[in-house]
């Protein structure tokens, strides 16, 4: 027998959802017909439901198919950013995604958590935000409580459990700073360790 209690869970304790039930079922409506399916539907478009539903989105913002927004009310995408095709923004706390930034394909951003120290699992969610000029490689895990800093690039495939230091190329899993993202920043050949020539983001 397990010790765990998930019938004792409180869906209302740790989280506010921000929205009445309709409005957040007529997001959900919308979402299924114009933002999961693949068919290109303009950004515009879907940058003007986003605003309609509370969400700060910049000039210019790019929002390819089958992207999985939660809660627009707590989204904000400053100008000129790219949101990669399947990219997941699991928002139960806000996000904020900064200028000129790419969020690539696949890559999930995660606001939510349970506290396991506890039998019934309660929510211990935490915002995230990506900051201005930052790039999050494709199929990135973002987790809660993060900052990732202004030009910071996370290569493909990587966990992101710490904040990420600005301007630097970071990788892995934990993801860990690997070397400057600008030229001008390298100091020697001999600081960078491998040719960066094959990194994918």
């Amino acid at each position: 027998m397990t010790r765990i209690r998930n019938d004792l869970f409180d869906p209302k304790e740790g989280l506010d959802r921000g929205r009445p039930f309709w409005v957040e079922a007529l997001w959900y409506t919308l979402k299924c017909l114009l933002f999961l399916p693949a068919w290109p539907v303009p950004s515009k478009l879907k940058c003007a439901i986003l605003r309609f539903f509370g969400a700060k989105v910049g000039r210019g913002v790019v929002i390819k198919p089958r992207v999985n927004i939660h809660l627009p009310w707590k989204l904000a995408i400053g100008d000129f950013t790219w949101i990669g095709e399947e990219v997941f923004i699991l928002n139960l706390e806000p996000v904020t995604i900064g200028a000129h930034c790419c969020i690539s394909q696949r890559a999930f951003l995660c606001t939510g958590n349970h506290d396991y120290r506890r039998l019934d699992m309660p929510y211990r969610n935490q915002p995230i935000r990506i900051e201005d000029g930052a790039w999050v490689g494709a199929q990135v895990f973002v987790a809660p409580g993060v900052t990732v800093g202004s030009e910071a690039v996370v290569l493909a495939g990587s966990v992101v459990a710490g904040n990420v230091v600005p301007g630097m190329v970071c990788s892995g899993n934990p993801c860990r700073p690997r070397r400057p993202r600008w030229a001008q920043d390298l100091r020697s050949e001999h600081m960078l360790g491998d040719s960066c020539e094959h990194e994918i983001c």
